[in-house]
């Protein structure tokens, strides 16, 4: 089954020039100082649930809070900036029966789901100190079989795992 919803809202490039200019090197390029530490993390699907998606975007919410708080587990804590993850789509794509007549996978695009984002680093007056925006690609097949009802829910987790993992890169925080 097919889900997928799209960003609303862009900033104007003026802003975004502004915020650029006044920001670290480091955080105009999409990384953080080394040792960056988090006053906490959360998990934004406001756009899933404005879309309807709403039982999917609670356990969007729910995998994708503990994938983070594990991933970053080593840099939470003190008085630093929160990390929000917005999460701005999701596409759970059906993979059953495309394989090819032989037997192999048939390595289409229809075959890969997608978790769409952007990180936020926001300060305690409110203020994006650096937005990173990220598209996470897995494979339908990471849940097991299609036929098992706790598949959707697994290749969520997979996701939401996949994307904490490469959102901590992201940052230069590897």
């Amino acid at each position: 089954m097919l889900r997928w919803c799209k960003s609303l809202v862009g900033k104007s490039l003026i802003a975004a020039a502004l915020l650029a200019a006044a920001l670290p090197a480091s955080a105009q390029d999409g990384t953080l100082p080394p040792g960056t530490r988090f006053s906490g993390i959360q998990v934004d699907v406001r756009p899933l649930l404005a879309t309807g998606l709403n039982v999917y975007a609670e356990r969007v919410r729910a995998e994708l809070q503990a994938a983070l708080t594990r991933t970053f587990a080593d840099r939470v804590g003190g008085p630093g900036p929160v990390l929000v993850v917005r999460v701005t789509g999701l596409s759970l794509n059906p993979y059953a029966g495309s394989e090819t007549r032989d037997g192999r996978g048939g390595g289409n695009a229809t075959n890969t789901d997608y978790l769409e984002g952007e990180a936020l680093v926001v300060d305690r007056r409110g203020t994006v100190l650096l937005r990173h925006p990220q598209l996470s690609a897995t494979n339908a097949s990471s849940g097991g079989a299609w036929y098992d009802p706790a598949s959707e829910r697994r290749r969520v987790t997979y996701i939401a795992g996949h994307y904490a993992q490469w959102l901590r890169r992201g940052l230069g925080l590897e």
